[in-house]
């Protein structure tokens, strides 16, 4: 059997009405224009997710300064003295809570009226790698409610799992919050802000329909990838994720975990090893050599570089698409 865990988590689910909790009244105005100079809403995000979504809703109304450059890997973030300053100076910060331990509490100790955590504008689940689950994919999003009382008692190692952008419904519904904050925080450009939230939450709806379709006929359901980035991937389009070094990606699997994989790569017909560009590469091809997988990339999307495999969020996505097409053996 595979070894993956998933166990939707109740503690956020109350809070997400207004999707807006973290974020508290800026008075009904904008002070971009006092700040900035330009008029423009000055925006940090935590990290790439975030400034996508700063950017696509933004528009030419914001500026976003992203405290996570190019090839960092911002599960390892430590902030500059600078860049806690420049918090400090923001309309607008957009983090998502759980990711960058640093940056979370830098943010907590700034007074910046306007803290929008994206873990609050979406429902998470708690996705753990080393306890045993059903194969199939038969239970899907059907049986999520009752997955929230049979299991409200269980915590996992991992704590909930905050990757809630891989999954483009959830990243589609954050982004509904997003727009909804710049909206109250700028609100004279309130009407392009929706306009672009709008046309976002398209592009991500055809996102979904596009995996939907991709991976709804494939030889296998279990792919095996490095970081155990893509539970909500994995719940959404009914597949199974096993992960080499859980949520960590810096983490070395033990002796016992590379032998469960191997069975697992055995039975379920697994035929690539993923792993990422931002993250040592090493666990994942000597298991794939000592089983006789291919490899490839699967992004989990924490940062654009020149080794991306597509320009922005939505070219990364469709380039993952592609890459599980091939690894799953989509019919």
């Amino acid at each position: 059997m595979n070894v993956r865990r998933l166990i939707p988590a109740t503690a956020v689910a109350g809070a997400v009405s207004l999707g807006l909790v973290t974020l508290t009244a800026c008075g009904g105005t904008s002070d971009a224009a006092d700040k900035g100079g330009d008029g423009k809403l000055d925006v940090v995000a935590s990290f790439y997710p975030m400034q996508y979504l700063a950017e696509q809703i933004g528009d030419g109304h914001v500026a976003v300064n992203t405290l996570t450059k190019p090839g960092v890997e911002p599960h390892d973030l430590e902030l500059k003295p600078k860049q806690i300053g420049e918090l400090g100076e923001a309309d607008v910060i957009l983090y998502l809570k759980g990711i960058q331990p640093a940056v979370d509490d830098a943010i907590a100790q700034t007074d910046v009226k306007a803290k929008v955590d994206a873990t609050t504008l979406t429902k998470l689940e708690e996705h753990g790698t080393e306890v045993g689950h059903e194969h199939g994919g038969e239970e899907g999003h059907g049986s999520e409610e009752a997955g929230h009382e049979d299991h409200a008692d269980h915590e996992s190692e991992a704590g909930a799992d905050p990757h809630i952008w891989l999954d483009p419904v959830k990243y589609a519904e954050v982004a509904k919050g997003v727009g909804a904050a710049f909206e109250k925080a700028d609100p004279a450009h309130a009407a392009d802000y929706k306009k672009n939230t709008d046309a976002l939450v398209k592009k991500l709806g055809d996102l979904n329909t596009a995996f939907e379709t991709g991976l709804k006929n494939t030889a296998t359901k279990t792919f095996i990838t490095t970081h155990s980035a893509f539970g909500y991937l994995a719940e959404r389009y009914h597949l199974e994720q096993e992960g080499i070094s859980g949520m960590d990606p810096e983490s070395e699997p033990s002796p016992a975990r590379i032998k469960e994989l191997q069975d697992i790569a055995k039975k379920d017909k697994v035929t690539t090893v993923f792993f990422e560009t931002l993250a040592s590469d090493k666990t994942a091809k000597t298991l794939a050599t000592d089983t006789g997988l291919k490899t490839d990339v699967l992004d989990p999307l924490e940062g654009i570089t020149d080794k991306s495999k597509g320009h922005d969020y939505i070219e990364v996505m469709q380039s993952n698409l592609a890459a599980l097409k091939t690894a799953l053996g989509a019919k």
